[in-house]
């Protein structure tokens, strides 16, 4: 991260430079970096109730290592009890409240956008107009530049940048969830919903999570 300016294209005056990996929000050196490469930088963390978030996660990796036990084992520490791992890491991410206060240390809470997850779904417009209006840049991408797919079940932009073509999420997203146990679900709504409460009133927005 060090050199992570070196890596990125000469920004010109009235242009944002942005670089997207996942893993900083839940990675612990990252906000000390990046506030000691770039105090001003501007973040943008998109977020989706944690359960579905880690049914998702384990669904990709399901998909690459079909033998992994169930989703129900990797859950509990001990099932009887009802002790959740948040040893995990399709858990532990989940965490949200956790993780932002690491990124307190560094960073003004003002200088973090929190996306909806959903309600890029639901309504991507208005999500977008939320980033624009944060990066200060003008609403150009509005209602107009999308449609629902229903086949992925996602909305997908009518024209990608430079192409004629629409543009949808890859192959690798909206795969079908298996089936979990809804007594493990619940388990897992009561244990992060704590940690959602703590992540609503730091955030100040609620996410309707539960």
């Amino acid at each position: 991260l060090s050199s992570l300016r070196d890596l990125m294209p000469r920004t010109l005056e009235g242009q944002i430079t942005m670089e997207k990996t996942p893993s900083y929000f839940v990675t612990k050196e990252a906000p000390a970096r990046i506030s000691s490469m770039s105090k001003g930088t501007k973040l943008i963390v998109v977020v989706r109730d944690p359960v579905t978030r880690a049914i998702s996660d384990y669904t990709q990796t399901l998909s690459k290592k079909p033998d992994i036990p169930t989703f129900e084992s990797l859950t509990f520490k001990n099932r009887t009890t009802g002790l959740i791992d948040t040893s995990w890491s399709a858990i532990q991410i989940g965490i949200y409240a956790k993780h932002l206060e690491n990124w307190l240390l560094y960073f003004p809470i003002g200088q973090i956008l929190f996306v909806s997850g959903e309600r890029l779904i639901s309504d991507p417009a208005g999500e977008l107009g939320r980033v624009q209006d944060f990066l200060g840049l003008k609403r150009i991408i509005t209602d107009k530049h999308f449609y629902f797919n229903k086949t992925k079940g996602f909305p997908c932009l009518k024209k990608a940048e430079g192409s004629s073509k629409p543009h949808c999420l890859g192959k690798t997203k909206g795969r079908t969830h298996p089936d979990i146990d809804q007594e493990v679900v619940q388990r897992l709504r009561d244990f992060y919903r704590p940690f959602n409460m703590k992540f609503y009133q730091m955030t100040g927005q609620d996410f309707g999570w539960d």
